[in-house]
């Protein structure tokens, strides 16, 4: 595919950021280890890419063995440079959350929780800002009504709306709302904004959802191509506008709307300065791959070593250069996309310079 939506200026700044990114994979520095510490939710949501549940078919990682990660990484790296993020399932249905992010904290390693808030009380959230808190994420995917519906929950947004005004009493908490944009929800998203406008939200994050787990039978989360083309004008016009720090994630190349839509363009980030550990020991990059792309076993590897000496299809995407990809100008700049959107046998699940095209 020959995509024509490039200006000489945006060509002139990727081509800036490509020498960038190269030195970063060669260097390769772990900044942001994911802990996927429970499969367990509290939510049954429809574009759950993880397809969890209340009763998950794994065991919560007991805390001693994710500290065994961090004395590795502690070992070879300065602890302080490396960001955790606590993931899940739901992190909150663990009893001992407040004790795991301790124990994070006194090993010197900044971390950071993302959450649906469904549990989120005053004490908890005071307790977890005591263990050293330094960032949370919150999910919000509408109004009332349409969060309610997409989280199978009626307190839901109840529960997003009490956990933004606690985020706002702890200026030096940095925190943002995160919102899956979907055709059940996509026509409030003007509204949503000025809701979070209003709340004092700071920081915003959008994205669209991707066909895997629970999302993939559930076609009325997936936007259409038109619809995902107009998403990007509205988060480039909110970015204009200035009134709340507003980003598409990084989901994956965004051909003319690369370096408006974020704050720098399209860098899947994934096994290169992005690890995580999964529930079942496995060694991984970015939580969303929920493909078979794991480099080792915590239980069987020492991370660092996993970590400095794998990860090879992840610092070469030259084998995602096929199929689409083989034949389209703009692999130079994505290279292949985000790796949450190949399965297992590599294929691309969804190309966002295509979609693109087809909304033209």
């Amino acid at each position: 595919m020959k995509y024509r939506g490039l200006s000489l200026r945006k060509r002139l700044g990727l081509e800036i950021q490509r020498k960038i990114q190269q030195h970063i994979i060669a260097d390769h520095p772990l900044y942001q280890l994911f802990w996927e510490c429970t499969l367990r939710c509290n939510l049954h949501c429809r574009h759950c890419g993880s397809d969890c549940k209340t009763v998950a078919g794994h065991d919560d990682m007991p805390m001693e063995d994710f500290i065994r990660v961090l004395d590795s990484i502690a070992a070879k790296t300065d602890s302080r440079k490396v960001f955790v993020i606590i993931t899940g399932g739901e992190p909150l249905v663990r009893e001992d959350i407040v004790e795991c992010c301790r124990a994070i904290h006194e090993h010197g390693f900044p971390w950071g929780m993302v959450t649906n808030g469904l549990y989120l009380t005053p004490k908890l959230f005071h307790q977890l800002v005591d263990a050293g808190m330094h960032a949370m994420t919150i999910s919000l995917d509408g109004l009332e009504e349409n969060h309610n519906w997409m989280r199978g929950n009626k307190d839901s947004f109840r529960a997003v709306s009490d956990a933004i005004d606690l985020l706002r009493t702890e200026p030096h908490i940095v925190w943002d709302i995160v919102t899956c944009a979907t055709e059940h929800n996509f026509s409030e998203l003007p509204a949503l904004r000025e809701y979070l406008i209003k709340k004092g939200v700071p920081s915003w994050r959008l994205l669209d959802v991707f066909p895997v787990g629970r999302a993939a039978t559930t076609p009325e989360v997936l936007l259409t191509d038109e619809h995902f083309r107009q998403l990007l004008e509205f988060i480039r016009e909110t970015r204009r506008e200035g009134l709340i720090r507003t980003a598409y994630g990084c989901e994956g190349f965004v051909g003319e709307y690369e370096l408006d839509v974020r704050d720098y363009g399209f860098f899947c980030k994934a096994g290169i300065t992005v690890g995580s550990v999964l529930i079942d020991g496995s060694i991984s990059a970015c939580s969303s791959i929920r493909s078979d792309y794991q480099q080792g076993n915590i239980y069987q590897d020492d991370f660092m070593d996993v970590w400095e000496n794998r990860f090879q299809l992840y610092r070469d995407r030259k084998w995602m250069h096929k199929d689409d990809c083989g034949e389209c100008n703009m692999f130079r700049y994505c290279k292949g996309s985000g790796m949450h959107l190949r399965d297992g046998n590599g294929k691309l699940l969804q190309c966002h310079v295509k979609r693109l095209s087809f909304a033209r």
